[in-house]
């Protein structure tokens, strides 16, 4: 079952006037998919918002993005948008599905390109890792591309601050137990992006 990853640039100064219109449309159009996240970028790369749903099938998911593609004012919000992405991921295999719920309010959003062999090492580098690393703080999830560039992963960490984000990911390195180094680690990632994502008020994750 299919996740959809949309990711909107906006113009700068906007967002106290996109996050309203976009509540507003989301709730008078309701999607096909589960409605999952709306964040907003707050550290990496600004002024853009991550909209995340779950879908039953690629059939639900395609006529969803088709409705927004052939719409005069997408998603309520169409003069603020300075450029949109819509992808598709898969959760990691062994993870159970993303729920709704109090987990952060701080979102790390980490986004690697593989080399083109480099998915299943990873997959089951992490599989053999997570465990130990889920005792010192939860992840909300972890997806590989289907659409767009290809592979890439994303892993998405909630922290109740940036603080706690710090002292965890210091704990983790220190003892060794994160990041994976099994099958090979760095040398299958081409490139490396993080993002500090906020929930907006609506937000089912938060």
């Amino acid at each position: 079952m299919p996740y959809d990853v949309t990711l909107i640039t906006i113009r700068p100064a906007t967002i106290g006037k996109v996050l309203p219109a976009l509540d507003g449309w989301l709730k008078a159009n309701p999607r096909k998919g589960e409605f999952l996240a709306c964040w907003s970028s707050e550290i990496g790369a600004l002024n853009q918002i991550l909209l995340l749903h779950h879908y039953a099938s690629e059939a639900d998911l395609a006529a969803d993005r088709e409705r927004i593609l052939r719409s005069d004012n997408p998603f309520g919000i169409g003069e603020f948008i300075a450029e949109m992405a819509m992808d598709s991921y898969s959760l990691f295999p062994f993870l159970g599905p993303i729920k709704p719920g109090q987990y952060g309010p701080v979102f790390e959003v980490r986004s690697y390109v593989l080399k083109p062999e480099g998915l299943p090492p990873t997959l089951e580098s992490w599989q053999q890792a997570l465990p130990a690393r889920l005792k010192l703080s939860n992840m909300l999830g972890a997806m590989y591309s289907t659409s767009g560039v290809v592979t890439r992963f994303v892993h998405i960490w909630p922290y109740p601050d940036l603080n706690e984000r710090a002292r965890v990911r210091g704990e983790a390195v220190k003892t060794g137990v994160w990041p994976p180094s099994s099958g090979g680690g760095p040398s299958r990632l081409v490139s490396q992006r993080n993002d500090i994502f906020l929930p907006a008020a609506f937000s089912p994750i938060r």
